[in-house]
C-alpha cells in the first residue's frame, strides 16, 4: 500500500504540536511528518510494527517513538489542536462497537482492566463518541463491548457549550435527557413507546444525525480501529485521536 501522504495545510495544523522544547533532553526526530505518516500507515492498514515499511525508518524506532508520544499524551494534544473550532450549535452521541483482534488481547491484568468485553460477536470495544454539528468528533469514551451504550455517556455531557444534542432512541432515558436539560440544551431524541412525560421532538433536526454515522464510516476506514489490534486503552485511544484528528482537518 502507498504512503499515506498529509497535505499541506494538515500538517500545518499538526506541526507546531510536534516539536519538541528546547529543554527537553535529547533531540526531536528529523522528520516528524514522516514519522505522523509512518503511524497512520500502521492505522490504515492495521498492519503489524514490524512490517513497516522501510522508508519509514527502522520500525522499532518508529514504535519506540510513538509509545512515547502515546504516553505523553501528544496525540491527545494534536486532535485537540485542529478541532479547537468546533461548531456546538448542536452535539451528536452514538455508539459503534470494533471486534477485538487477536493481537489485541493479552495486555497485563486481563481484559477486565481495558475496555474489552465478551458480547454475542466475541470480544469487542464500544467506541462512545460526542461529534459537532459538522460530524467532526469532540471527544469520546471506551467502554466493554457487553455494555449499553448508556455507560458511557456521562463523560460526554460534561459542561459544554452546546444548543442540543442530538441521539437515537436507545439515549432515551431519564439521567440523560435530565442532565441536557440541566445545561439548558434542547433534547433531540426520540421517545420511547412507554415514556408518560412527552416532550417535543424536531423530526427535522434529527434529520442530521446521520452525520455521526458518517464520521464512524471514516473512522473505520482505518482498519486498525476497525477491528482493535491495541491491547491497552491508552493505545487505542491515541490511534482514534490522530485518526480523528486528520478526519477533522480534511
Amino acid at each position: 500500500m502507498d504512503r499515506f501522504i498529509l497535505t499541506d495545510a494538515q500538517w500545518a495544523k499538526m506541526e507546531p504540536l510536534c516539536l519538541g522544547k528546547k529543554t527537553d533532553r535529547g533531540r526531536s526526530g528529523k522528520d516528524n511528518r514522516l514519522f505522523i505518516e509512518a503511524v497512520l500507515w500502521i492505522a490504515r492498514t492495521s498492519s503489524p510494527w514490524r512490517d513497516l515499511p522501510t522508508y519509514f525508518g527502522h520500525w522499532n524506532s518508529v514504535y519506540s517513538r510513538y509509545s512515547d508520544w502515546m504516553k505523553a499524551g501528544v496525540f491527545q494534544r494534536i486532535f485537540e489542536a485542529v478541532s479547537d473550532d468546533a461548531d456546538m450549535e448542536y452535539a451528536m452521541i452514538d455508539g459503534t462497537v470494533v471486534r477485538v483482534h487477536r493481537h489485541g488481547q493479552g495486555a497485563k491484568g486481563g481484559p477486565e482492566n481495558q475496555a474489552i468485553g465478551r458480547s454475542v460477536t466475541g470480544w469487542s470495544t464500544k467506541i462512545i463518541a460526542m461529534t459537532d454539528a459538522l460530524g467532526n468528533l469532540v471527544r469520546f469514551t471506551l467502554i466493554p463491548g457487553q455494555h449499553y451504550d448508556t455507560v458511557g455517556v456521562a463523560p460526554l455531557l460534561e459542561p459544554a457549550d452546546f444548543g442540543g444534542i442530538l441521539a437515537d432512541k436507545a439515549f432515551d432515558v431519564h439521567w440523560i435527557v435530565d442532565s441536557i436539560r440541566a445545561q439548558g440544551a434542547c433534547v433531540v431524541i426520540p421517545q420511547r413507546k412507554n415514556r408518560l412525560d412527552r416532550r417535543p421532538f424536531d423530526k427535522a433536526l434529527f434529520k442530521a444525525r446521520h452525520l455521526i454515522e458518517n464520521f464512524f464510516c471514516k473512522l473505520k476506514e482505518f482498519k486498525r480501529i476497525a477491528m482493535r489490534s491495541d491491547k491497552t486503552d491508552r493505545s487505542f485511544s491515541a490511534m482514534i485521536y490522530l485518526v480523528a484528528a486528520v478526519i477533522n482537518s480534511r
